[in-house]
């Protein structure tokens, strides 16, 4: 249903909260290196649980191969950060939607948002927090792109 996107992830416990987020959604992880763990992880598979051989996960080279790759939905991407206004549940999701997200120590990288200033997202928070854990701040924009999807006003004919 949905593309969730880790560029650089640094932390095995965060991924595999992630991925374990995406079996629930039906949504697919890619993943873009380096990784800062390997996928034999024992962390990322304790976090990901038994769960972790039935999520949809691709690995990238890089996030210029992906986006090579998959430039056909360009326009349905999202870029998540701090360093913009604009909330997330002010975009109209849909089907099939890329979320990408950042590493969890420096986010995105800033050439990436500025060639992107359309389509950047945050989610608002106090000024006494820099950022939410990343499994948490996939998890939050991920379900609310799902319920959006899933209460959509369908067309009669």
């Amino acid at each position: 249903m949905f593309n969730i996107v880790l560029v650089e992830p640094e932390i095995p416990a965060n991924t595999g909260n992630i991925a374990r987020s995406c079996l629930a959604t039906g949504a697919r992880l890619h993943l873009v290196k380096p990784l800062g763990f390997s996928l034999d992880d024992r962390q990322l598979k304790r976090a990901g649980l038994d769960y972790w051989k039935d999520v949809q996960v691709s690995v990238w080279d890089s996030l210029d191969a992906m986006f090579d790759s998959t430039d056909s939905e360009q326009m349905h991407r999202f870029f998540l950060t701090t360093k913009c206004e604009r909330p997330y549940y002010e975009q109209r999701f849909e089907q099939n939607d890329w979320l990408v997200f950042g590493r969890e120590t420096k986010g995105l990288p800033e050439p990436l948002l500025a060639a992107n200033r359309e389509r950047l997202l945050t989610i608002p928070m106090t000024s006494q927090t820099r950022s939410l854990n990343l499994a948490v701040a996939v998890g939050v924009v991920l379900f609310e792109a799902m319920r959006q999807v899933r209460t959509a006003p369908t067309e009669h004919v």
